[in-house]
């Protein structure tokens, strides 16, 4: 029986470009994005704590007939997906589904790399969790795995401050951090959705290392320029095989190729940002989560 929406939460805008990248591959299904932007960073807090405001916004969700949600928050995913999906949904929601956006990157990510040596920059939440390492030697036992926190990333693009010239010093830094902790990494996760706005950035910043790289050692000139990994395209794509997977809640989704827009902050700040991330304007609605 057709029920509703898929729901996406993020504690902030970044989730906004994985519902880009799923839309895109999926336009015809009705989308509920919800933001919990009052209280957004989520990088920083504990598990308890992200675990109690992820359950909060799953459940307004699934009051909202959403009965698929994805968590599109990587600190979500690495904090609060797991005690969901065991906890609460088996008791109060066993007709519902809860995905993250970590496992999907780290079975795609094992492929990709030539080295075998993968890099991943994410808030300190999610590098401290491990749930990136975790997952792809799980999944993928060749490969090491190394974590660098972006503790001003997330600043950089909440304060609209992304593609300007002072943002260059703290994208090489933590770059610069990463490789030299292992310079054979020849791929590399953007574990953090706000992080795709810094792209052209990053590539830059890259590509100048690289080269200085080159000059100092020999063995790093014998790799290319680390390639990105961002999430949007491969969430996507993991979506749509799940629901080819499991017909049964396929079924369950309505397809009129709306999408609604939540946040926990101002209706009309979320207007403004949200236009950074999805280059059009959207109508949103101010709610509470408790």
């Amino acid at each position: 029986m057709t029920s509703g929406n898929i729901g996406i939460f993020d504690s902030g805008f970044g989730g906004l470009t994985i519902l880009d990248g799923i839309r895109q591959r999926m336009p015809e299904y009705d989308y509920i994005y919800l933001g919990d932007n009052a209280r957004a960073p989520y990088g920083t807090r504990s598990f308890d704590v992200v675990y109690e405001f992820t359950l909060q916004a799953v459940k307004k969700l699934f009051e909202m007939d959403c009965p698929l949600v994805i968590l599109g928050c990587n600190t979500a995913s690495a904090k609060a997906l797991r005690s969901i999906q065991q906890k609460y949904l088996p008791k109060y929601a066993p007709d519902r589904r809860v995905l993250g956006v970590i496992r999907p990157t780290a079975e795609v990510v094992g492929t990709i790399s030539r080295t075998k040596h993968i890099g991943v920059l994410a808030t300190e939440g999610t590098i401290k969790s491990e749930s990136y390492k975790l997952e792809i030697e799980k999944l993928h036992p060749d490969c090491t795995i190394v974590g660098q926190a972006c503790p001003m990333w997330v600043p950089l693009v909440e304060n609209n401050e992304f593609d300007k010239p002072g943002a260059d010093y703290f994208v090489k830094d933590s770059l610069q951090k990463l490789l030299n902790q292992d310079p054979l990494i020849d791929t590399i996760i953007l574990g953090c959705t706000h992080y795709p706005l810094l792209l052209p950035k990053i590539k830059q910043q890259l590509a100048q290392l690289s080269t200085v790289n080159c000059q100092l050692s020999t063995v790093n000139c014998q790799l290319s320029t680390p390639q990105i990994i961002p999430q949007g395209q491969y969430i996507a794509s993991s979506l749509e095989d799940y629901l080819r997977r499991h017909p049964e809640m396929d079924e369950r989704l309505t397809r009129g190729g709306t999408c609604q827009y939540l946040t926990t902050e101002s209706a009309s700040k979320f207007r403004e940002c949200a236009s950074l991330f999805l280059h059009e304007e959207v109508n949103a609605q101010h709610i509470t989560l408790s």
